[in-house]
């Protein structure tokens, strides 16, 4: 059902899980170049990140800490082991340290199969860099955010100009070289109100697999302690959500409108990671995706000073792990802190939620959403609960036809045909007599498929 996915998290990337030699799996982006980019995105979370280290003077990981990692983590890991690359911007450390990695990772393998990923706002995408992608296989993930006027809201570069342009360009040069690449789209206040406009792009500039994620930050009115202003669920102060974070109900919207078209006409054409992650869960197996399982923890986030954090999206000084120049890696991954941190969204699941009809396919989504309440008061809810609960509840139907169709290894794609059959059956219970028939034939109703 689903190409291998690009890198991590909550989100941000389809999660890859790697398994661990006896050991629970875990999973890390590695962030070569820290918080550093070329864009200056208005939406993004990590930029601030670079307020952590006020005393680094040079981004790029040293040699040392990137050897330190790539050693350590094939240790850790049997089989086809699974690399994600992302930032801030790593393309900017250049093609040639990018072939160091390519070096250590052989040096290190064993003879087993190591697997890159890349995620990019692909703006430095040329020529050079295509032809290394494509002769070491790298998977790479171009963040998109639709057409034009839609994408260039809120990506921006330093000076404020839109980067649509360079982007599309970088993405044609992977094309031209065939390199195999996903698209990341980020939905926010902007684009949520044009999701078939948004798909229909997509699908135009070639993206078979398609990565929707939510934008949702909350700012504090005044900066932290550590200089950040975005802040966690937990925090106390006075906080609002941001204007360009998309709205519960819109993000609901959105998937359902997307969906509506694909289960019609692009099962198994094109590969939407929340729909394949769905008809998982619809057929009983245990979602690949963070952000749906019952517990998280599996997913951590490697800073260029080998400072390792329980969570992309949890770069904060009180869920720094530890450096892997000073502990293992493994035994940080594996630690009593970050299994805490991972059984918490569990734990922490509101009462409203665990009673919830569709807990099994959202299981309280990623915990660093939950600061709204429940209707009866209750903290711990997630901000996007309306739109999942919609979501969720509007697949259900072709969910259960797709997860039984797998268990009688048949076609899930078998689905298109079944909701032709459900619209044109809706369609005759509501038709005039003298309206055009619904199958298309030209005629009336009454004379066609109303007769009698």
């Amino acid at each position: 059902m689903r190409r291998r996915g690009v890198g991590a998290d909550r989100g941000r990337l389809g999660l890859v899980y790697a398994r661990g030699m006896g050991n629970a799996p875990f999973h890390v982006l590695a962030k070569p170049a820290g918080a550093i980019c070329n864009l200056d995105c208005r939406y993004c979370f990590y930029l601030e990140k670079e307020a952590l280290y006020p005393q680094t003077g040079a981004w790029a990981m040293r040699e040392e800490v990137l050897e330190s990692y790539i050693r350590q983590y094939l240790e850790a890991h049997e089989g086809t082991v699974q690399f994600a690359w992302q930032g801030g911007e790593p393309t900017l450390l250049g093609v040639e340290y990018f072939r160091r990695v390519v070096e250590l990772e052989r040096k290190y393998a064993g003879g087993r199969r190591v697997d890159n990923a890349l995620q990019t706002n692909g703006v430095l995408l040329n020529d050079e860099w295509a032809r290394f992608l494509k002769d070491e296989n790298f998977l790479v993930g171009i963040s998109i955010d639709g057409p034009q006027q839609l994408h260039d809201a809120y990506r921006v570069d330093k000076g404020g100009r839109g980067s649509f342009d360079r982007v599309l360009r970088g993405m044609e040069t992977l094309k031209r070289h065939g390199v195999e690449f996903n698209t990341l789209t980020t939905v926010h206040r902007a684009n949520a109100q044009a999701p078939l406009e948004v798909y229909r792009f997509l699908k135009e500039h070639g993206s078979g697999f398609m990565q929707f994620i939510p934008i949702v930050e909350r700012a504090s009115q005044t900066m932290t302690a550590d200089g950040l202003v975005l802040v966690k669920p937990q925090f106390a102060g006075a906080a609002e959500v941001t204007p360009w974070s998309v709205e519960p109900r819109a993000w609901g919207e959105f998937l359902c409108a997307i969906f509506d078209e694909w289960v019609r006409k692009d099962v198994g054409r094109c590969y939407v990671q929340l729909f394949d992650v769905c008809l998982e869960m619809w057929a009983g197996m245990e979602a690949s995706l963070c952000v749906f399982r019952r517990q998280c923890g599996a997913a951590l986030a490697l800073e260029h000073t080998g400072d390792l954090y329980s969570c992309d999206h949890y770069v904060y000084p009180e869920n720094r792990l530890g450096n892997i120049m000073n502990e293992g890696l493994a035994a940080l991954a594996r630690s009593e802190a970050q299994r805490a941190f991972g059984e918490a969204k569990e734990t922490m699941l509101p009462k409203y939620c665990r009673e919830c009809a569709v807990r099994f396919a959202c299981n309280g989504e990623c915990p660093k959403h939950r600061f709204a309440a429940t209707p009866d008061g209750e903290p711990g809810l997630n901000y996007l609960c309306a739109g999942y609960k919609r979501f969720f509840t509007h697949v259900d139907p072709y969910m259960r036809f797709m997860a039984a169709e797998l268990a009688a290894q048949r076609a899930p794609a078998n689905v298109m045909r079944w909701a032709a059959g459900e619209d044109a059956r809706a369609a005759m219970r509501t038709a005039g007599r003298n309206h055009p028939c619904p199958c298309g034939s030209g005629k009336k109703f009454k004379h066609c498929c109303g007769r009698g």
